[in-house]
């Protein structure tokens, strides 16, 4: 029997009021719109997608080092995490497997503050400013790695 490779998406501080926060910035969809459709695309690209969320940075980095070794890639919004947890920058530096850094704003055409990601250079690559559709975006490109097309 083949084993199907999991992602896992996680989602850092303050994403659970997506759809309710700054709708202006980040949208109307909901958290759990975003994940039912990520768990539908993924089985429509081959893949189990584990979604998860939380606003304890520890607890996110346990779930990247788990990540590590039960998962294929990670998919990560750390939130304002990005530009303050460098515990966070080194959990995924240590993964082992692809990571996507994704951010539902452009956070390079927002406050300074946000203009600078810890994460940058330890990520495969970065999708910023699509809305929430850049979620999908990076499960497509993480499809795409793990089956070995660039």
């Amino acid at each position: 029997m083949k084993t199907v490779p999991r992602v896992d998406v996680l989602h850092g501080v303050n994403l659970r009021l997506l759809g309710a926060r700054e709708p202006q910035h980040y949208g109307a969809r909901s958290l759990a719109a975003i994940d039912k459709e990520l768990i539908r695309l993924g089985r429509e690209l081959g893949l189990a997608v584990r979604c998860r969320q939380t606003d304890v940075e520890a607890r996110f980095v346990a779930w990247l080092g788990a990540a590590n070794r039960e998962a294929r890639a990670v998919i990560c919004n750390p939130g304002a995490w990005t530009h303050t947890s460098v515990a966070i920058r080194d959990a995924v530096a240590a993964l082992a497997i692809p990571a996507i850094e994704v951010h539902v704003t452009n956070i390079y055409a927002r406050e300074s503050f946000r203009r600078h990601s810890f994460l940058a250079p330890a990520v495969h690559g970065i999708i910023v400013g699509f809305g929430t559709v850049g979620y999908a975006l990076a499960l497509r490109g993480v499809a795409n790695l793990i089956q070995g097309a660039r």
